[in-house]
C-alpha cells in the first residue's frame, strides 16, 4: 500500500496528487478533474458514466493523463474565473508567469454542436517568458483498450475499437505510437491552444484556432454567469454557497435532468481500504436533496428538469416487497448497474479495488420515498404545481409506503451488514406520508386521507417507542439498539420533532459527545454497529452540515456559527468537498460530492436567516 501524503509514517507517492488538489470543469454531460499541477487525471467521455479516457487518479501508470505545465520549476495557484466553472492554473517561474485556462464549452449552446464534446486547454504567458510541455496520453476503457495514433489534417487522432478522439493544437505535436507531446516557449501575451474532441460518424474532427478558442472561452464564461445570476442568495457566505451551486450544476446531466452523486468512482474513503464505490449515478435521495438546495436559491429550472427525469425515466408502477423505486438509476434512467472490479488498476495511492457499477442499486432503502416526496412537495410549493399524472405517481408511492414502511432495510448508509429496522428509514417514511397529506390538503387533491393519517401516526408512535433508548437518553440507529447515528440529525430538519423538544436536545447532546470531533461528525461507529466492511472511515461532511442546521434550530447559534465556519476551512483551495474528511484533515472519497455541497447550501441559508 502506498503511504498517505498526509501521514508522517512513510514517503509520499509523488505520482498521485491528493484528492483535494483538483478542480472541476464540465459541460453538463461529463466532467474532468484538473490537478493543481496542470494534469487532467480523470475524464470520462462523452458522459459521466462512460469508460474513462484519463484515469491516472486511479492508476498513475495505466490510467492515462493529459499533462500541461511549465517545463521548469514553478509554484502553482489554482482558481476559478469569477462566477464560472472555467478553471485557471497559474505557474510562477523565475522568468515569468503563465497560466492554463481549462473549460468545456456547454454542449448544444452553439447551433450544430449538440453532439460535440470538447475540452479546451488554452495556455497564456501573462508576464516574461515561460517554457511549457504537454503530454497527451489517453488510455481508453479504463486503461484496458489498445489504441493507435495518426496525424490528420494538422491534427492527431487517437483511435480505439470503441472510441476516437481528435487533438488539435496551435503548436507542433510529436507522436510516438500511443501518445502526443510538445515542448514550446511563450513570451508575454502569447498563447497556445489544445482542444480534444470526441469524433464519430456524426461529429468530424475540427480545428480550434486562437480566435475560436477566444469565442468559446467568452461564451462559456457568459453561460455560467447567466446561470448564476438567477441565484437569490445574498447572505454572509455568498462565495461558498455560489461555488456549491455551480458544482451541483456541473453534476447535472442536461439531456435527461439527472443529477449524479459524484463524478468519480473508487476514490477511497480510507487509503488502502476497500470502501471504494462508483458514484456516477442518480441516487434518488441525493438528487431529491439537491433539488431542495437549488430551489432554496431560486434555481427552479434544475428542479423542473429533475421532475421531467422522474416522469420520463422512472415509473413507480405498483411495486412489490422490494419497492417500486430503485435507490439509484443510470443517468439515462436505466436500472441495470452491475458492479465489477477492474483488477488491472491499482487504485488511488494503492487503494484497491477499483469498481465500476454499483450493487447497492438492488438494496431496499425506505428513506428514499421521504426524500423524493419532500422534494416534490417543495417543488409544488416553490416552483410550479405538479401535474395530475405526477400526483397519481405520488399516490402510488405513498400507498406502497403505507403497506411496507415496517420492513427492515439496508438504510441510508447502504450498509452491507444485513437489514435492520433503521430509525432513519422510519422517519423518512413518515415524511413521505406527511408531505403527501400536506400537498393533498393544500391543493385539494384526491387522497385516502384516513388511511394515510393512520399510517403516519402509527409510524410516529413506533419511532417514539422503539427508536428511543432510555439507557442512552437518545434516539438511536435502529429499533431496540443503543447505537447512535448522525442521520437522526434530520429529525428536527424534517419537522418530525420540535428542535427544542427535551428528547431531541438530549439526543443532540449524545450525538455531540459520541460522534462529533471538533465540529466534524462521524456517521456512526462501525465497531459498535458493523456494516459488513473492513476498516474505518473519516467524518461524513453532509452530517457536519446537518449538525450545524440542528444547532441553528435548537437556538444554539454561537455553536452553530463556529461549527459552520470550522467546516468551511476543510474545503479545498477552490471551495470543493469530497465525501469525507480524514483524521488529519485530508479529503477522502469521491470528489466533489453533491451531498456535501447541497447540505452546505441548506446550512448556510438557515444559519444566515437565524442570525438576521
Amino acid at each position: 500500500m502506498a503511504e498517505s501524503p498526509f501521514h508522517g509514517n512513510g514517503p509520499r507517492d509523488h505520482r498521485y496528487l491528493p484528492i483535494a488538489e483538483h478542480g472541476l470543469i464540465g459541460d453538463l454531460r461529463t466532467v474532468a478533474l484538473v490537478g493543481s499541477n496542470g494534469t487532467i487525471d480523470w475524464y470520462c467521455c462523452p458522459a459521466f458514466d462512460s469508460p474513462s479516457v484519463f484515469a491516472s487518479v486511479l492508476d498513475a501508470e495505466r490510467g492515462g493523463r493529459f499533462e500541461l505545465a511549465a517545463a521548469v520549476p514553478a509554484r502553482t495557484k489554482q482558481f476559478y474565473f469569477p462566477d464560472t466553472n472555467v478553471l485557471i492554473t497559474r505557474f510562477f517561474t523565475e522568468d515569468g508567469v503563465g497560466e492554463v485556462q481549462d473549460f468545456m464549452p456547454i454542449a448544444g449552446e452553439r447551433p450544430g454542436d449538440a453532439g460535440r464534446h470538447r475540452l479546451i486547454r488554452r495556455v497564456v504567458c501573462v508576464r516574461g517568458t515561460v517554457p511549457f510541455r504537454t503530454l497527451v496520453a489517453p488510455r481508453f476503457d479504463y486503461g484496458a483498450a489498445a489504441h493507435t495514433v495518426r496525424p490528420l489534417d494538422g491534427m492527431v487522432v487517437f483511435e480505439s475499437l470503441a472510441q476516437s478522439l481528435s487533438l488539435t493544437s496551435t503548436v507542433a505535436l510529436e507522436c510516438d505510437g500511443r501518445d502526443a507531446r510538445a515542448d514550446f516557449k511563450l513570451g508575454e501575451g502569447e498563447s497556445a491552444v489544445f482542444a480534444l474532441d470526441q469524433v464519430d460518424g456524426e461529429v468530424s474532427p475540427r480545428g480550434c484556432a486562437h480566435e475560436e478558442a477566444e469565442r468559446q472561452f467568452n461564451a462559456t464564461v457568459a453561460y455560467w454567469r447567466r446561470w448564476l445570476h438567477q441565484s437569490r442568495y445574498r447572505g454572509r457566505w455568498r462565495e461558498m454557497v455560489h461555488r456549491s451551486a455551480l458544482t451541483l450544476k456541473l453534476l447535472t446531466y442536461a439531456p435527461t435532468g439527472a443529477i449524479v452523486a459524484a463524478p468519480t468512482t473508487s476514490l477511497p474513503e480510507q487509503l488502502g481500504g476497500e470502501r471504494n464505490w462508483d458514484y456516477r449515478y442518480v441516487w434518488v435521495r441525493d438528487a431529491a436533496f439537491a433539488v431542495y438546495a437549488l430551489l432554496r436559491l431560486g434555481f427552479a429550472g434544475e428542479a423542473e428538469a429533475f421532475m421531467r427525469f422522474l416522469t420520463t425515466h422512472i415509473s413507480p408502477g405498483c411495486g412489490d416487497g422490494s419497492g417500486p423505486l430503485q435507490i439509484m438509476y443510470g443517468i439515462d434512467g436505466r436500472t441495470e448497474l452491475p458492479e465489477r472490479e477492474l483488477p488491472h488498476l491499482e487504485g488511488h495511492l494503492g487503494s484497491a479495488p477499483v469498481r465500476v457499477g454499483n450493487a447497492a442499486a438492488d438494496q431496499l432503502q425506505l428513506d428514499i420515498y421521504g426524500a423524493l416526496i419532500d422534494s416534490i412537495y417543495l417543488y409544488d410549493k416553490w416552483a410550479q404545481p405538479i401535474s395530475s399524472g405526477q400526483w397519481d405517481d405520488v399516490c402510488s408511492l405513498v400507498d406502497w409506503v403505507c403497506d411496507h414502511w415496517d420492513q427492515p432495510d439496508e438504510g441510508v448508509w447502504e450498509t452491507r451488514g444485513g437489514r435492520k429496522d433503521f430509525t432513519y428509514s422510519r422517519l423518512m417514511c413518515w415524511v413521505a406520508i406527511e408531505r403527501a397529506i400536506r400537498l393533498a390538503t393544500h391543493r385539494g387533491l384526491p387522497a385516502d386521507h384516513r388511511r394515510w393519517r393512520q399510517a403516519r401516526d402509527t409510524i410516529y408512535r413506533r419511532i417514539m417507542e422503539r427508536g428511543w433508548s432510555q439507557r442512552r437518553n437518545a434516539f438511536v440507529q435502529y429499533e431496540g439498539g443503543d447505537v447512535l447515528d448522525a442521520s437522526l440529525l434530520m429529525m428536527p430538519l424534517a419537522k418530525f420533532i420540535a428542535p427544542t423538544d427535551p428528547k431531541w436536545l438530549s439526543t443532540l447532546d449524545a450525538l455531540t459527545e459520541d460522534l462529533v470531533s471538533d465540529s466534524l461528525v462521524y456517521r456512526y461507529d462501525p465497531q459498535a454497529s458493523p456494516d459488513g466492511l473492513r476498516g474505518d472511515e473519516g467524518t461524513f461532511s453532509i452530517c457536519s452540515f446537518w449538525y450545524v442546521e440542528a444547532l441553528v434550530r435548537a437556538g444554539r447559534l454561537d455553536d452553530a456559527r463556529l461549527a459552520f465556519e470550522k467546516m468551511l476551512t476543510y474545503a479545498n483551495h477552490l471551495g470543493l468537498y469530497a465525501e469525507e474528511i480524514g483524521r488529519t484533515g485530508e479529503q477522502q472519497g469521491n470528489f466533489p460530492q453533491a451531498f456535501t455541497h447541497l447540505s452546505l447550501i441548506s446550512a448556510a441559508f438557515n444559519l444566515d436567516r437565524a442570525l438576521g
